[in-house]
């Protein structure tokens, strides 16, 4: 099976050998990279081994958000939103749904995802995944492009078609139904009644006939929820539906409460697919809001679930949620959550009230499943590069017009080249990032840098969007000296970039260690060089400029490799 950006290589046509031996060789420069080191801590996995059949949560840790599932037979399949990164929609694999290995991305080919000029917290939302007559089915938006389309795949690890758009569906998080009697439906998040919103975050969920045979939606559409569950109270943001049918009634759930603290679960019934759908009394069936802000590891933000029926006939809730480090702050985004779904009088609940989500859950008994590295709890990820196509884990903002990475020239080294396109534009620049995955992470990587011809910069950076990140880099001089700096931009909604340290480095320095450590909301810069010890630059930075609630969005931060000129 190829890699995912095997693809985009494959793509493009190769670019002109150059020279690469050097980092700053004009307009073909590249600067090599070695031996990237991830290592993160969970107090939690620490303190509390898992006994035989047990899981943590999250099982999925970093900015893996809105998450979808389908079952094929015994086989689990998990997408997520990926927003303006690239490859888009990363597809997970599982027979016991504890334990899960990605094995591909979904719009993996620039003829399917084009990002170009998006912000960061633009692009794909709210994948849904379906599995029906042999077919696999991701409908999804993607906000600023080309709006609502579907892709299939024959094979989920892929290749997947390319987009099928869905102009009649005008809203956001489409979710396909694939009804028992042969029919098939489009849920999604639209305009309230006559397009008259009655308060801020009035919203509607609509139902629209979708033909699986010719791709086409028909009618009108029609308004299955109005507002959420009592209108009366002016519930705000109604989204993430889904359409799922047990013991003859059809169940609706969504999101209702916006994405931050009031976030939370809500499910109705009906007889009829297209009926009155009644709230269930319980409502929400999930949500921490009427918790302590102050309590111990907190799990917070949790909704936008999705439901499945596992073959031993248990029912399962992945849903999104963040663990804050103080006052709602996180820098690692919205993750990937599991807990098991009781059923009560035909209505289903995930968590009762006022009770906390669990992070260590007893799972379902099922064959165990083997599991990708570093997807959750304490451990450590490196990458050498000594694979001719990049892994999975990394991620490029924006569709790549062509790539700027090499592999296969220089085994054992990553090679990026050198661009003019900055980390504060909304263009392709050349940063390789993995997700930040704990509040307490260490990541290093080795640069090996060349006297050059001409300024440039190259070296590390923890990015939350394009107006809210660092660098610690090593920058060429006009008088051929090397030095190591760190830029800071923590701008809100502008970029406003400040270097908070900048050092001479030694003539005789040919390779240069960045590490960069966090822990809760302070964040510290080290380099070395020629093997010696570790030295801080900048101790101690403000890391909430990287907390969604400081920068906005809905993303978490991404860590990696990035060069300039």
């Amino acid at each position: 099976m190829r890699s995912l950006m095997s693809r985009v290589l494959i793509a493009f046509s190769l670019l002109a050998t150059s020279s690469l031996a050097g980092y700053g060789q004009g307009s073909s420069s590249w600067v090599q990279f070695t031996a990237f080191h991830y290592e993160g801590r969970d107090p939690i996995a620490n303190e509390h081994p898992l006994s035989r059949g047990e899981y943590l949560n999250p099982i999925l840790a970093g900015m893996y958000p809105d998450p979808s599932i389908t079952r094929a037979g015994d086989d689990f399949y998990l997408v997520n939103s990926t927003f303006s990164w690239y490859p888009g929609v990363p597809i997970f694999h599982s027979r016991d749904l504890m334990h899960w290995q990605q094995i591909g991305s979904v719009l993996d080919r620039p003829s399917q995802l084009n990002l170009s000029g998006l912000q960061t917290s633009q692009g794909v939302f709210a994948p849904t995944i379906r599995f029906h007559d042999g077919l696999f089915y991701m409908i999804n938006t993607v906000v600023g492009g080309i709006g609502n389309f579907y892709v299939t795949a024959t094979n989920p690890a892929g290749p997947w078609s390319n987009p099928i758009l869905l102009p009649e569906i005008n809203g956001i998080d489409p979710s396909f139904f694939f009804d028992d009697d042969g029919r098939a439906y489009i849920v999604h998040n639209g305009p309230p009644p006559n397009n008259k919103p009655l308060y801020n975050g009035h919203r509607a969920i609509w139902l629209f006939p979708f033909d699986a045979v010719t791709g086409q939606v028909s009618g009108k559409g029609t308004i299955l929820v109005n507002g959420g569950v009592d209108i009366s109270r002016e519930p705000a943001w109604i989204e993430g539906p889904h359409l799922f049918k047990r013991n003859g009634y059809y169940y609706l759930i969504a999101a209702e409460g916006g994405t931050s603290v009031m976030h939370s679960e809500v499910v109705f019934r009906s007889r009829t697919v297209d009926g009155s759908y009644l709230p269930y009394e319980h409502n929400p069936i999930l949500t921490q809001r009427d918790l302590a802000a102050n309590r111990p590891n907190p799990v917070a933000d949790t909704g936008h679930a999705d439901f499945v029926e596992a073959p031993d006939g248990s029912w399962w809730a992945l849903f999104l949620g963040v663990r804050p480090y103080h006052d709602n702050q996180f820098n690692t985004g919205r993750e990937t959550f599991l807990l098991p779904v009781t059923w009560k009088d035909d209505w289903p609940a995930i968590l009762p009230p006022g009770k906390p989500i669990p992070r260590i859950v007893k799972g379902p008994a099922l064959p165990t499943s083997p599991e990708s590295a570093g997807l959750h709890g304490s451990f450590v990820w490196n990458d050498n590069f000594t694979s001719p196509e990049l892994r999975p884990e990394w991620e490029i903002l924006r569709t790549p017009t062509e790539p700027c990475w090499k592999l296969t020239r220089h085994p054992g080294a990553l090679l990026l080249q050198s661009r003019t396109d900055d980390l504060t534009s909304l263009k392709n620049p050349c940063f390789l990032g993995r997700r930040q995955q704990h509040t307490d992470f260490t990541a290093s990587i080795i640069l090996n840098v060349q006297p050059a011809s001409d300024p440039g910069d190259a070296g590390l950076a923890a990015f939350q969007n394009e107006h809210s990140f660092y660098f610690l880099g090593v920058a060429h001089t006009p008088e051929k000296q090397m030095e190591v700096f760190v830029e800071e931009s923590g701008g809100g909604d502008k970029a406003m970039l400040t270097v908070l340290q900048r050092i001479t480095l030694p003539q005789s320095a040919g390779k240069v260690a960045l590490r960069i450590t966090g822990q809760g909301g302070r964040i510290s810069f080290l380099y070395r060089s020629s093997g010696k010890a570790w030295l801080p630059l900048v101790t101690d930075a403000d890391a909430t400029i990287l907390s969604t609630s400081e920068a906005g969005g809905f993303v978490g931060t991404m860590i990696g490799p990035f060069v300039r000129r």
